[in-house]
């Protein structure tokens, strides 16, 4: 009597089973490769209100990054500079700019201005800028080379492993606190002997423990 299938079909069921799970597991290897913040948010550089150039006002003016974020050493956040403290400058510069017209309305109205947030932790984790600038973590590690931006962009993932790898290893990233705000510092050859005697100095010890963050 005939088969009613051929030999092939008895290795189907095992060939449709290792296909479903090499399947799955490339899905979820894919999302947790290419949906993390590293291809997600690295990059990202909104539309703001105001066309404003830190290029120009951090970088070839040198205006200090303090001036406009007040609170960055007193404060868990690095605060949004006012209409007042942009007003300080433009009642007097560039008057008649068409790209500063909502500066204006916003100094008129009292409405504040809606920059739009780029540096976004999720809601669950907590960050203090003075925590980390008063100890020598200077604006760059974090953001970047703004001073160097037309528009200011997302460079690092600001993910839980890049918090972590930097509490693991905090020594490349420590700098004189008179240098936080240097975007042009760089370290020397005498790095880690100077991160070490502040790191002594001070007492830090970075928290890799989860409610450091996670409170």
């Amino acid at each position: 009597m005939a088969q009613l299938y051929p030999e092939w079909a008895n290795k189907a069921p095992r060939s449709i089973l290792l296909g479903l799970i090499l399947t799955i597991l490339a899905v979820i290897l894919g999302f947790w490769y290419y949906g993390s913040p590293k291809h997600l948010e690295v990059g990202y550089a909104p539309v703001q209100p105001i066309d404003y150039s830190h290029k120009l006002h951090a970088g070839i003016l040198g205006i200090d990054c303090q001036y406009c974020h007040t609170s960055v050493t007193v404060s868990a956040v690095a605060s949004v500079p006012s209409t007042q403290t942009c007003m300080n400058c433009h009642s007097q510069i560039q008057l008649d700019s068409e790209k500063l017209e909502p500066l204006r309305e916003s100094w008129e109205t009292g409405k504040s201005i809606e920059w739009v947030h780029i540096h976004r932790l999720p809601d669950y984790t907590y960050f203090n800028h003075s925590a980390h600038v008063n100890v020598g973590i200077g604006c760059a590690s974090c953001h970047g080379r703004v001073d160097r931006m037309e528009v200011v962009m997302q460079v690092e993932p600001l993910s839980m492993g890049w918090c972590l790898d930097c509490h693991n290893n905090p020594e490349p990233h420590i700098r004189p606190v008179q240098e936080i705000t240097n975007m042009a510092w760089a370290p020397d050859e005498n790095q880690f002997e100077f991160a070490r005697m502040v790191i002594e100095k001070k007492n830090l010890n970075p928290p890799i423990y989860c409610n450091a963050c996670h409170r």
